[in-house]
């Protein structure tokens, strides 16, 4: 059997104080948060407990145990259903995440392989078509990449940019591939 694995911190993209209309009418009259998960960026709502509040962008721990500042999460949520708040934010707190976890990310670079005979995982990845995964390829081959300042020096591209714009493609759009989200 497959342990299930959760969340265990998540990024505030909005906070409503006065709750909000859910799927279906249903209205929350309870403060409610939008946020995006650190691991694996899932987009949650959560209720938060009373006479809290938090600001965009805080990081908040949604494990099962121990909660300070979240009461409940209430669920998944589609990127449609995010506030126009959280949409806008969630570019500059996918980027908080990945520059925050950069040997995560310097790890994908080092480890990452072909997805298909004729497409490689780099290609997934905004801006990068055939002649930078052959650079990509080459450079890790000499020497695994140390960071993101190593990784742009011997490669010119903006890995944390890639990344992020990824990363919100696939929260936004559907994707075949998915290298750093769930599928919903």
């Amino acid at each position: 059997m497959i342990k299930r694995r959760y969340e265990e911190a998540a990024y505030v993209l909005d906070f409503l104080p006065e709750g909000r209309v859910r799927r279906k009418g249903e209205f929350i009259a309870e403060p409610i948060a939008q946020l995006v998960g650190e691991d694996f960026f899932t987009l949650l709502e959560a209720t938060v407990k009373p006479g809290v509040t938090v600001q965009l962008h805080e990081r908040v721990y949604i494990g099962k145990e121990g909660r300070e500042k979240i009461d409940r999460i209430l669920g998944r949520v589609s990127y449609e259903e995010l506030t126009a708040t959280a949409k806008s934010e969630l570019p500059a707190v996918v980027e908080k995440i990945v520059r925050s976890h950069e040997q995560r990310f310097i790890g994908f670079f080092n480890t990452a392989r072909p997805i298909t005979p004729k497409m490689h995982a780099f290609e997934l990845l905004p801006g990068i078509g055939k002649k930078f995964m052959w650079q990509i390829v080459g450079e890790r081959e000499k020497k695994n990449f140390e960071n993101f300042e190593d990784f742009h020096k011997r490669t010119s591209i903006d890995p944390v940019k890639a990344v992020v714009r990824r990363i919100v493609e696939e929260l936004t759009t559907e994707q075949k591939h998915k290298i750093f989200t769930r599928h919903f």
